[in-house]
């Protein structure tokens, strides 16, 4: 259902923000500040975004001054940087996106997190302690950091919070309640820490879908142990000792936690592998009667290992006959002229086999070998869903004139974002050295970066080259040859002219070093 305010009813399908953003779902309502948290559709950029829209009356001088609090605070954290916050991209307020009649007092918009609820994440039952425990410890560096920065994050309300494809907690609706201190977000790590082991939420004004902790008769949050008794005394303690104020042994800050965490995870980690596998033993020892595992790295390291074996063996082997041949030579009675086997015969000089030439040409320094196709493509873009993503595979289907095209943009990268490309994966690691390019967009720059996984951050990429799209076929070549799994072609800048940008790849040719 929608939630009515004075301008009308939001629900999937109403735009706000002058009517660029178009409400897709609503994932929750932060009622300690009217803040209703919605994906929507940004119309302009057409990728989505995570809106934290304060619902209000303009006219409540009160509720229209703690508004506006809380949107310098989210103004102000956006400036922030890393992988468990959304980074804001926008903030409006009356008579800059908003207008009075929309019951609105300001709405932040921030980039859309991929992934799950932590709401329908423990829905069914709690998380593993030691998964728990590395998942809190994650988001607790973000907060440490950006308390060191003087920012407060505002993650004390669990549907602002959402877990990752690949595992980590982030903030995805940001906007600190207006009153929201350090200690706010200290405490929402061990509230978070809680609901994790437990199901339940340990602070006031949590959403109804998830139930409150239990208390006992003195008012103290009922120990996680208490409730689930698989959990570790240390990580029941510390989510406690977390949340409450006041007592002895209370822990204030998140360098504190991370100290605590870190310990309690890998004690929590060693508990769940000796309770699940049946190979180990009461005294620590582990047995086995399973087939080794095929693991390709350790194949790989065997192999290396064998390798310098026998080139060892072969040196020694190698070195004993020099030394016999020396010894043999030394002696004062032989005599002959030095013969070396190796050398040809006066014939075989005048008379070289027929089908092998007299003068082979030498190999050339830096040549490329055969390209190599990836075994999948994919879009690349760390601020959302991505731009024609149907079309990807077009770029390495070995007809040109099939592409992938951006999005039109109306500025030019980076205004909205800083670029957006496709990113190539290969069965194994390649040894790149070029990239060709054939397509029709001149004037796009185009970056080579390589990375560790498929959708890394962009932070966690690394430029190996670069150049310009001139012409029909450009080719980029790499600093210095580079072995990758991953490569991103990362478009930096589009081609056109205001108002219309966009670029379009028609096929993307891998070469290796040769």
């Amino acid at each position: 259902m929608g939630t009515s305010t004075r301008g009308g009813s939001l629900a999937p399908g109403g735009v706000v923000g002058d009517g660029r953003y178009r409400l897709l779902a609503q994932f929750g309502i932060d009622e300690r500040a009217g803040a209703h948290l919605w994906r929507a559709r940004d119309g302009q950029l057409r990728r989505d975004v995570a809106l934290t829209m304060l619902v209000g009356d303009p006219a409540d001088a009160e509720a229209a001054r703690l508004g506006r609090r809380t949107l310098e605070r989210a103004a102000h954290a956006a400036k922030f940087n890393h992988p468990g916050v959304a980074r804001v991209l926008d903030v409006l307020s009356l008579g800059n996106g908003i207008s009075s009649s929309e019951g609105l007092l300001g709405i932040v918009v921030a980039e859309w997190t991929k992934g799950t609820d932590l709401i329908d994440l423990v829905a069914e039952r709690p998380v593993e302690p030691g998964t728990a425990a590395r998942m809190v410890q994650a988001l607790a560096e973000s907060v440490e950091l950006a308390h060191q920065s003087g920012l407060v994050l505002g993650l004390d309300h669990p549907q602002r919070l959402r877990l990752t494809p690949d595992g980590r907690l982030r903030l995805s609706f940001p906007g600190p309640l207006p009153d929201a201190t350090l200690r706010d977000d200290v405490k929402a790590l061990g509230a978070v820490l809680y609901l994790l082991l437990t199901g339940r939420w340990a602070l006031p004004g949590g959403p109804p879908a998830v139930p409150a902790a239990p208390r006992s008769p003195t008012g103290r949050v009922v120990p996680a142990r208490s409730l689930e008794p698989r959990v570790p005394q240390e990580l029941s303690a510390l989510a406690v000792r977390t949340i409450e104020d006041g007592g002895h042994g209370g822990i204030r800050t998140s360098a504190a936690i991370l100290r605590v965490l870190d310990e309690a995870a890998e004690a929590a980690e060693r508990t769940q592998y000796i309770a699940k596998d049946p190979n180990v033993d009461p005294d620590g020892g582990v047995w086995t009667t399973k087939k080794p595992v095929k693991d390709a790295a350790r194949r790989r390291k065997l192999a290396l290992g064998v390798t310098v074996l026998v080139v060892a063996a072969v040196g020694i082997l190698a070195w004993l006959g020099m030394m016999a041949i020396s010894f043999f030579q030394d002696d004062p009675e032989s005599s002959g002229p030095p013969v070396n086997l190796a050398d040809p015969t006066p014939t075989q000089q005048q008379n070289p086999p027929p089908n092998q030439p007299q003068n082979p040409p030498a190999p050339q320094p830096g040549a490329n070998g055969e390209p190599v196709a990836p075994n999948d493509i994919a879009v690349y873009n760390p601020e959302g869903e991505g731009d024609s993503v149907e079309d990807a595979g077009l770029a390495i289907d070995g007809d040109p004139a099939t592409i992938w095209r951006t999005d039109e943009y109306r500025q030019q990268f980076p205004t909205f974002k800083p670029g957006v490309g496709l990113v190539a994966t290969f069965d194994s690691p390649l040894q790149l050295s070029k990239v060709k390019i054939t397509a029709d967009s001149p004037g796009t720059n185009v970056e080579i970066r390589i990375a560790d996984e498929a959708d890394p951050a962009l932070e966690d990429t690394r430029v190996v080259g670069s150049g310009t799209l001139e012409g029909t076929d450009t080719e980029i070549q790499l600093q210095d040859p580079t072995s990758a799994r991953y490569v991103i072609v990362w478009i930096t800048s589009l081609s056109g002219e205001e108002p219309q940008f966009a670029s379009e790849l028609g096929e993307l040719t891998f070469l290796p070093a040769g």
